[in-house]
This record gives C-alpha cells, structure tokens and sequence, in this order.
C-alpha cells in the first residue's frame, strides 16, 4: 500500500455548536464544507482535519498536531479562550493538551531541535 495523504477525523455531537472553537484553533473558518454536517481544514503539509457530526462517538477523538512554535499558538488560542488543560516538554516534543467542547482531545506538538 502506498498512502499519498492523511484525513483524520474528529467526531462532535454537533457541529454548529463546535465550529467555532475548531475556527478559533486553526485561526480561520473551514476550507471546505462538503456537507452541512461536516467541515474541514486542509493542513500545510497536505493533510486534512475532518470535523463532523457523530453523537455515536462525539468525544472519543484524538487528534496531533505539529507546530511550530507551541507557545506562540498557545498564546493565540488564549485570546479566545483556548487554553490547555495539560502542558509538558519531553526529549523530543513540547506539548499541550486541549480538549474541544465535546472533551475530543486535541494535542499539539512542537518538536525539539534535531527531532522531527
């Protein structure tokens, strides 16, 4: 199998209700919105983030996502009232742990010099 892309998927129990947190995370509204129940962004390196309604399994996503300066998203997302509810530096990451309003996790990831 040769994989060309990446979408990952994180499941709401209503996307009116989420979309503008997940605007605020990626700092602009969604690039496409395929159907009323769905919005997506489309990430620099080529992947994809897939927000949809599912009440079957809203709140059980995980999602990583790779930035470049973890403290200056940080810094953006407070101005919205976004703010982690866990932090940590490891050897190869710094991290941060968000939780959207349906508790999914969103964890962002900013690797350490000569890591990633």
């Amino acid at each position: 199998m040769t994989l060309t892309n990446v979408l990952a998927g994180i499941a709401v129990e209503d996307l009116g209700n989420s979309l503008i947190w997940y605007e605020y995370l990626f700092g602009r509204p969604a690039d496409a919105r395929i159907m009323a129940d769905v919005a997506e962004w489309k990430l620099p390196g080529g992947g994809w983030v897939h927000v949809m309604t599912d009440e079957d399994r809203a709140g059980a996503s995980v999602v990583f996502l790779i930035v470049d300066d973890i403290t200056e998203e940080l810094a953006r997302l407070e101005t919205h009232g976004l703010k982690p509810v866990a932090k940590a530096i490891g050897d190869f990451f710094k991290t941060a742990k968000l939780r959207d309003p349906d508790g999914n996790l969103i964890i962002l990831n900013q690797p350490q010099p000569g890591t990633y």
